[in-house]
This record gives C-alpha cells, structure tokens and sequence, in this order.
C-alpha cells in the first residue's frame, strides 16, 4: 500500500489523536503517527504543536522513523528554538552511533537546523564526523562546514575546521575530495580575499585523480575549481587539457559544459602551432553538436554557451553549420539563437548554402522569425563582401512578394548594404521607392528617408518625397523625426535653388515646434552651420561616412573573455557578468582568461618600460584649459601669452556669440534671409546678405590664448588661469554595483578662479538605461 493515504483524511481534533498515537508504546503505530504529521506538514498544516512528541520519538533503532523524526526537528527547528536544544543530546549520541547512515544523518540534520544556541554544540560531533573512518560520513560532515560557516563564519574559523577541510582534499576517497572542493569553494565564494583554495601542482593532481572516479555533481565541483587555477607555464597547461579531455563525452551536459569551459580557458596558454592543440580544436566540436539533440531548453542553454565560444573561437565549429539548421517544431527561442549563430558562422565557404536556408526562411508564418531571417541576409552581405549580390538580389525577391514586414525588414538592411557598400547598389532605390507608401513602422520609414536623403541627387523627386513625411511631422517618431530633419539638410545642400521653403519649414518644426530637446538641439545646430558657413555645413552634413564593420553585435573582447570563465553558468546565459545581475558585491568575483603564450617575454622587453613610465605620471598631468571646449570651437590653439594683449579683431570665427544676435534675427519677422555660394545660388530668403554679428570685444581686452571653457562664456573679463594647474585624478564615488549598473566617477579642479566638478557616467549594465534621475544636493 503507498503513503497517499497519509495525505487524504481532514478529520477535526486530528492532533489530539496524533498526540495520543505519537507516545503509544507500539513501534509501528508511533510510525504511522509520525508519517502522519509530516504529511500535514508538507500539506502546510501547522503541526508544531506536537515538537516534543515528536521528539521523544528520535530515541529509536528504526532508520526509517529517525529519518522522519529529523526531516520534522529541521521544519521547526527555527520557529521553536527553546524545544529544539531538547533534540541535541540525541544527535551528539547519534554521531557517535556504530551505524555510518545514521552518524551522517546526525551531523547533516544538525548543519540543517539554523539556530544560534544549537551551533555551539555542533562543535564537537563535526571535528570528529570530519575524521570518521567512513567516507560517506566524512563526505556529508565536509558539507557541514560550509553550512555553518554560512551560520557563524567566526565560530569555522577558530574551531580550525578550514584547515580540517583543506586536508580532506588529500583524501583517499574521490567523493570526499568533491565535497571537500565544493564546501572551500562555497565559502571562498562568500569571502573572496580569504584565498581557502590555494592550489599547487600537487593538489591539482589529486582533483584531477578524483575526477575519475567522483559522481557527476562531484565532477562539476572539481572541474569549476580547475578552471579557477592557474597554470604556470603551458606544459603543465596542456597536461590538465589531456586529463579534463575524457569528461567531454560525459552524458551530463552539465559535466560537459564545465568540461568545455577549463578546455577553453587553458587553450589560451597553448600556442597554436602545436598539434595539440589542432586536435584540441577537433574535440571540442562534437560534445557541443551532442548538446543539440537535447530537449528544447538544454538546448537553448547550450546555444547560449556556443555563442560565446565562436565568437571567441569560430574555428571550433566551422564545419559544423548544418547543426545549426532550423528544424520546424523547434521553439522560436531556439530558433533565433541558431539564426544568431549561423551568421556568425557564415564564410566564403558556406555562404550559398547559409543563404538558400534564409531565403526559406523568410517564407516562414512566424513574423518575428522572418524578421530575423531578413535581417540575416543582410549581415551576410555586410559579413561575406563576395556574397553581396547575391545577398542584394535574394531581399529585392523578397521585396516583390509585397508582405508588409518582410519590405520593411529589407529596406532596413539594404540601408546597411549602401553604407557598407557605397555607389554599389544603388540601382535598387527606385523599387525602395515604389514601397514607400507600405512603410508603417519607424525603423524602417527612418531607413528610407536615410536613402532618399543620402541619394538625393539620384532620385528626381527626392524633395516631394520627403515632404510627404512632413506633413505628418509632429506624429512620427524622434527616430523618424531626427533622420527627417537630416535628410532635408542634405537635400537642401544638394539642391539649395529648389528645396529652401523645404528646409526652412522643418528648422521651423524641429526648433520652435519640438518638445524633444535633441530634435531641437540638432535643428539649431543645423541653422546655426547654414547660416554662418554654408560650406562648412556641407563638409559636415554630406562628409564622407565610416564604413560599417562587419559584425556590429559581437560583444566587447574583455566581457567576452569573462564571460569564457562562465560558461555552463547564468552569465553564460544572460551573456552578462555576475556583476550585472547578482545584487550586492557578496559572491561575485571578477574573472579573466589567462595571458596567451609570449605575452610574459613582452612586459619584461625594454620596450615596455617607458611605456609602463608614463602610464604611471599619467594621472598627474592634466589637460591644458587649451584642450576643452573652447579649443573644440577653434578659441584658440595656443599656449598662454604673457604680452600684451591681443586686439579684437584677432579673435576668430568660433568666438561670435553662438546663441546671440545670429539666430534671433533668423528668426524674427524682420529677418534678412541667409545667404550661401553653395552651388552658386542663393540659399535661403531674400538676396540681402546676412551673417550674425558677435557682441563687440573691448579694444583693451583681448581673449587670452588657453583661457579654454571660462573664456568662451567671457566670465573672466580677460584673466585667464594657468594651463598646467594640478587636478586630482577620477575617483569611482558610486559603483556600479551600488547603481544597478551605472558609475559615477569624478573628481574637482579649479578653473577660472571657481571650483568645477567634473563628472563621468559610465553604463556598466550592458544594456541601454533608461528612467533614472541624478540629484546634486547644494551645501551652503
């Protein structure tokens, strides 16, 4: 008969009855009774009542009912200290019982009951349950510690378990080496400067020996503690790689993971011309397509790890990319992640069929799928420049078939294509512009006006184009809004006889309509280059872009590397450090991969001293006033003069008033117009000429070269401050973790007879921030 019928009966006056049964004198009615009250436990039943009969019943030879009896003392334990010392005189007597369960028992149900006044006398049983004959008693006491150092660290210490731990990693039973390795590790974890796992060459010896022979949780434990050594040179690395090796054909995935994981960190230290380590390249793969046939969530787990190992080592897996097919009932998540990898994959070599594979795709139901796949075919063109036309044609096919968010995905990544391509492709724009009208989503009415405005001069009717988007100007975007604003300047500056009422109507818009600052930051810019230097403007707007690398996404190489020293772990998931997501500096340590092979001989080469020199005065040399914003705006460019002082017709262009009398008279009522050469036509307004007088600058004063910030704003009246003038270097006054990712750093200096505060805010949450708030309090 099974024990549901534990769980069924709901009988009023239940625990007098149970009282009754718990001090009868039958063996077996006490059972019943004490699988009764743990049943109303686990159901959520409040059966503390009954704490000292129950534990009257621990006085007893039956396994089975002290099992019980203990399960019942570590519920309750916590609610009802006082009773529970009642319990500690039987568990001292237990740890000495001639059974080894029942020893084991005893000393883990003892580390289970989390009370301060029960502690104490846990001393005692556990030094002697660390030396016990039995390794299965040793295994389970070497737990213990890390529990009661997780109640009263202190308390480890002084009694010398530590030390007991670390020689139990000498321990002739692999299974006690495991948990001895995984209670050192969980409590250096919690107390990262206390250095518990001092590893040496001999210590690895007897890990890697146990590693053999241990379970496969005790393999795991073994395995994360290797990857935390630190090899020193790379024979001894390479002879932990041939022993870790076997573990990857584990049918753990965990076991796998962790295996992968010392193979990757260690492979930094080998060189690449050994042979071991092109055999090392070849072993790796097929653990990694086994993880693959997993079910659906292990499997998105091991995507997420295989993603971080090919952008770190593409080699590994670069004849492997039909593993990486979609299948038709596999879950959208894992679709999108072997899409990720795929492309990441994709080579000269592989691209025909990579694309064939996308191009079915993005005939798929799933919408979101298909986005991605569209958006693949153009990371492929920008990844493989040989695939391009291909890549070109396969998104016009697409185009043609009319569906709504395939075009629009398209023409979000042809964008890309012309910037990563320039004057290549451009015989496609008339069929983007046949799809204007179907362009609903931000993104992509953002990427065609880019194109419009970018190709202007190709497209005969680029202004009405571009005025159909502004009649709606105010119900767009800033996204849309800001690439709008854009392109008509670029327009204006290509057809400035034909598009001025254009250009005027959205400065207008952008700068007195807007609430959005950056919109009408970037239109007052605009205004103010138009109308003090046309030609400037056009160096500016229409210069020559960047081309856009190939791989946008990848992540940053040091976050990658640490994320290496993750892998089978949550960050390797998040793609985030520990740092980023576990709240508090408790049990997150910084982790790196190991220098490779060489790098020592360089930071010794002589090469590297001055180097290392300067980076050490680096801190105290500061910047002179020369280098700050008043030099960004072409001040000056000179060191201080002590002459005279200059007259005021010295001062150049970028010292006219920035916001004055300009741009009030562009827009008052009685504004003159602006005037420009540009293609030799009037720009805007009338034929008057127009340029924005600067306040007049007093013959006597004149503006001292390096004056820098103060100068440009004329607070000084003429004094300047001395360029080589000490400031503290930076100091981090709120550290990311405190701030959820964001770091303030800063520190203060004197500048024009004032104190300034200078600050820096670095995003160290890897993803964008939003809706936060800083306040500066005034003391007075």
């Amino acid at each position: 008969m099974t024990d549901s019928k534990y769980f069924t009966t709901t009988k009023k006056g239940e625990i007098f009855e149970l009282k009754a049964e718990l001090n009868s004198d039958k063996k077996e009615k006490k059972k019943e009774a004490v699988k009764k009250v743990i049943a109303s436990m686990t159901v959520g039943k409040d059966v503390s009542a009954l704490f000292p009969d129950v534990v009257n019943c621990m006085q007893t030879d039956n396994l089975e009912l002290k099992k019980l009896v203990y399960l019942y003392l570590m519920n309750y334990a916590k609610s009802q200290p006082d009773m529970a010392i009642m319990a500690v005189n039987t568990f001292v007597k237990d740890c000495e019982d001639p059974n080894p369960l029942i020893r084991a028992l005893a000393v883990r149900t003892m580390g289970c009951i989390r009370v301060d006044k029960i502690t104490e006398y846990l001393c005692e049983p556990l030094r002697k349950c660390l030396k016990d004959e039995d390794p299965y008693v040793r295994k389970t006491a070497a737990v213990c510690v890390a529990k009661l150092h997780d109640i009263n660290a202190q308390l480890v210490e002084d009694q010398g378990f530590l030390d007991t731990l670390k020689d139990l990693i000498s321990d002739s039973n692999p299974m006690v080496v495991a948990n001895a390795v995984a209670a050192l590790s969980e409590i250096s974890e919690s107390h990262p400067s206390s250095n518990l796992l001092d590893l040496n060459p001999q210590s690895i010896n007897k890990l890697l020996t146990a590693l053999n022979e241990c379970t496969e949780w005790g393999q795991i434990f073994i395995l994360d503690c290797l990857a935390n050594y630190m090899p020193k040179d790379d024979r001894e690395a390479q002879s932990i790689c041939e022993r870790v090796t076997p573990r990857l054909s584990h049918a753990n995935s965990a076991v796998v993971l962790s295996a992968v994981k010392v193979l990757m960190k260690f492979m930094e230290m080998l060189s690449k011309d050994l042979d071991y380590y092109g055999t090392l390249l070849k072993k790796l793969a097929p653990p990694l397509v086994t993880l693959l046939s997993a079910e659906p969530e292990l499997q998105y787990v091991a995507l997420r790890n295989i993603n971080l190992i090919v952008q770190k080592r593409p080699e590994i897996l670069k004849h492997e990319m039909k593993v990486f097919f979609v299948k038709y009932n596999d879950p959208i998540y894992v679709k999108l992640e072997k899409l990720d990898i795929m492309i990441r994959l994709a080579s000269q070599a592989n691209i025909a069929q990579v694309l064939a594979e996308l191009k079915e795709y993005a005939t798929e139901v799933d919408v979101d799928f298909v986005r991605k796949a569209v958006r693949a075919i153009g990371r492929c063109a920008i990844k493989v420049e040989q695939s391009a036309e291909r890549c070109v044609s396969t998104l016009l096919d697409l185009i043609q078939t009319k569906v709504n968010y395939v075009v629009q995905e398209a023409i979000v990544v042809i964008k890309d294509i012309f910037r990563k391509y320039p004057n290549k492709y451009e015989s496609v724009i008339a069929t983007l512009c046949e799809n204007l009208d179907s362009l609903d989503e931000p993104e992509a009415r953002a990427a065609m006006i880019w194109i419009v405005g970018e190709y202007a001069e190709r497209i005969d009717n680029a202004d009405e184009l571009l005025e159909s988007f502004l009649e709606g100007f105010h119900d767009e975007s800033t996204q849309v809004q800001l690439q709008l604003l854009t392109a008509i300047v670029k327009l204006f500056l290509k057809k400035p006889t034909e598009t001025q009422e254009l250009v005027q109507q959205v400065l207008s818009l952008a700068t007195q309509d807007s609430d959005n600052p950056d919109l009408r930051d970037r239109g007052y810019i605009y205004w103010r280059l138009l109308s003090t230097d046309p030609v400037a403007a056009k160096e500016v707007v229409l210069a020559e872009k960047p081309l856009i690398s190939e791989e946008t996404d990848l992540i940053e190489p040091t976050l990658l590397d640490e994320l290496i020293c993750y892998i089978g772990t949550l960050a390797s998931v998040y793609h985030k450090p520990p740092s980023a997501f576990v709240e508090g500096s408790r049990g997150v340590v910084h982790k790196s991969l190991p220098p490779r092979t060489g790098s020592s001989e360089s930071a010794e080469s002589p090469e590297a001293a001055p180097s290392a020199g300067q980076a050490a005065e680096q801190p105290a040399v500061i910047p002179a006033q020369g280098d700050l914003l008043g030099d960004l705006l072409n001040l000056d460019l000179g060191p201080p003069v002590s002459g005279p002082p200059l007259a005021a017709s010295s001062v150049q262009m970028g010292a006219v008033d920035l916001l004055g009398g300009g741009l009030d008279s562009l827009m008052g009522d009685e504004s003159e117009g602006l005037r420009s050469d540009v293609g030799g036509s009037p720009a805007m307004g009338g034929g008057g000429g127009f340029a924005a007088p600067g306040p007049a600058v007093p013959a006597g004063v004149g503006a001292p070269l390096g004056s820098g910030l103060g100068d440009l704003f004329d607070l000084t009246g003429g004094v300047g401050t001395l360029s080589g003038s000490y400031v503290a270097p930076k100091s981090v006054w709120l550290p990311a973790m405190k701030a959820k990712g964001l770091e303030i750093s800063g520190t203060f200096s004197r500048q024009v007879g004032s104190i300034s505060m200078d600050l820096v805010l670095t995003n160290k949450a890897l993803q964008v921030m939003s809706d936060f708030a800083i306040q500066f309090n005034r003391n007075r």
